[in-house]
């Protein structure tokens, strides 16, 4: 057991940030917008946040300058793919490849930088004996993710606010008709799905790994992105995937220490192979994922047609 609450510990931290993305990237889907990007404004984040945590000292900073930068790249895509009716996929890519090459030239300076962030745990609790260390040691965004999660699937199944971001994810025609500003509900979505994923990248640079090393996000992004289709829309699967993504990614380091007979890049590729599996086992049923999937996902709508 003393052996296992460091792994499990290890897996809590390293599913936060693709939970956390995946989140986001899940409010987006669910008002009809797919946004490829997350992988470019999560490295964007990471950047900015490492940036001005390492210029002021302060972590809270650093958080906020992170969400800032996504949200203001998420709001360009807004203006591009909700007003000006641009192709959602292909803006997406764009902002992914924007934020990789951006955030590789404005970390230039910073390459071998590390900051020392500071013990965190939930006192009274932390203290215990392997419980203690598996679940009560971690930094607050690894608890404010999972009330995120669980605020979440209240917003979209309890309230108002919810059923109305669902019904312009299904039918913006119909939510239009009945009065309901479609595209100020879609930009909406779109800055918290970047909010959610510049605190993701953020995360990387000042919990998971402390430094700043050019492409760090590592494809997590693009991660995030098959969560939202293999929890078919939900938030608690979407838990459950991101930990599940993340025990993968950790056991690989595990094995890769134990000095398991197997190349470090075929671990290395682990958890992308289970990426690619489990979205070839989805799109086996394709009724399924028609039911559960937002009728007008990737679909521009003009009110003035």
């Amino acid at each position: 057991m003393d052996a296992l609450a460091p792994l499990i510990a290890s897996t809590i931290v390293a599913g936060t940030p693709l939970m956390l993305a995946g989140l986001g990237l899940l409010i987006n889907e669910r008002s009809g917008v797919i946004n490829l990007g997350s992988e470019g404004m999560m490295l964007m984040g990471a950047i900015a946040a490492f940036a001005t945590t390492l210029g002021t000292g302060s972590f809270t900073l650093g958080f906020l300058a992170g969400a800032l930068v996504a949200m203001l790249m998420a709001g360009f895509f807004s203006w591009l793919t909700i007003w000006l009716g641009a192709n959602q996929v292909a803006t997406g890519l764009a902002l992914s490849l924007f934020g990789v090459g951006t955030s590789a030239y404005l970390g230039l300076p910073y390459a071998g930088e590390s900051l020392l962030p500071p013990q965190f745990g939930v006192p009274g609790l932390k203290d215990i004996p392997v419980l203690g260390l598996a679940f009560f040691s971690h930094h607050p965004m690894v608890y404010a993710t999972l009330v995120l999660c669980f605020g979440i699937a209240w917003f979209l199944g309890r309230t108002r606010a919810g059923l109305i971001v669902r019904a312009v994810g299904e039918s913006p025609s119909s939510a239009h008709s009945l009065g309901y500003s479609v595209r100020r509900i879609r930009l909406a979505a779109v800055l918290f799905g970047g909010m959610c994923c510049g605190l993701a990248g953020a995360f990387m640079s000042l919990v998971y790994t402390p430094l700043w090393v050019e492409g760090m996000v590592a494809g997590r992004g693009w991660i995030a992105l098959a969560l939202v289709a293999f929890a078919t829309w939900r938030p608690f699967r979407l838990l459950v995937g991101a930990y599940l993504f993340g025990g993968i990614t950790i056991l690989t380091y595990h094995m890769q220490a134990m000095g398991v007979p197997i190349a470090s890049q075929l671990l290395s590729m682990l958890p992308y192979i289970a990426t690619i599996v489990v979205l070839v086992l989805i799109s086996r049923n394709a009724s399924w994922i028609r039911l559960n999937m937002p009728a007008s996902l990737g679909k521009t709508f003009n009110p003035n047609n």
